[in-house]
């Protein structure tokens, strides 16, 4: 792998960084893993802060580039590595609609569960980043009933980012798992990458006790 396309990723496991180090397996990536123990206040540390004043995982370095907030990540590092096919080209009718997704995650889905997870008001439909939350998730669960992937029959990044994020928030029962959300995470839990690095997330979690 080309050395000017090597990528350092912050992680931390059980957290958001989880996606991108399935993408970056995904992708055939040339990386390296600079783990925090999150538990013991890693990421709060000067040398950390350093790195993301936000305090948060996940971050990527690549060259002199510092990418941090995870849609932008995804957005970079699949453009990094066309090889993989994970992102469609700039000019492939697809490209919009993948784009599309990987904001509506961080742009409505995010704060949409966020509110409802701590109860707490949106406020009104015009003033709020994703209107309300039933049609937040009307608008979601419409996109994947025209499955089997996010983009119809082609499997992208979007969908690691979603297959993760879904199974995530039905385990806490944030959004009803549907039987098409249920076999859309079950697709993205089946890919062998993911196993794999699930897997490699709980011995280091174990690790850090």
């Amino acid at each position: 792998m080309a050395t000017d396309r090597h990528i350092t990723l912050y992680d931390s496991p059980n957290t958001r960084s989880t996606g991108v180090l399935v993408l970056l397996e995904e992708l055939g990536a040339d990386y390296s893993l600079q783990v925090l123990n999150m538990k013991a206040g890693e990421q709060r540390q000067p040398a950390f802060l350093a790195i993301n004043p936000m305090g948060k995982v996940p971050a990527v370095k690549h060259g002199n580039a510092l990418i941090t907030e995870l849609v932008a990540i995804y957005i970079y590092l699949a453009d990094l590595y066309p090889e993989a096919g994970l992102a469609p080209a700039f000019n492939d009718p697809l490209r919009g609609p993948y784009l599309r997704w990987l904001v509506f995650y961080g742009s409505c889905f995010e704060p949409a569960i966020t509110d409802r997870s701590m109860k707490r008001e949106p406020g009104a439909a015009a003033a709020s980043p994703y209107g309300d939350y039933d049609t937040m998730l009307k608008t979601l669960l419409a996109q994947l009933e025209q499955g089997p992937y996010m983009l119809g029959t082609r499997f992208t990044a979007v969908d690691l980012l979603w297959g993760i994020a879904l199974d995530w928030i039905t385990q806490f029962q944030l959004i009803p798992a549907t039987p098409t959300v249920r076999a859309y995470v079950d697709r993205a839990k089946a890919r062998p990458v993911m196993v794999q690095v699930r897997a490699r997330d709980a011995g280091l979690a174990a690790a850090q006790g």
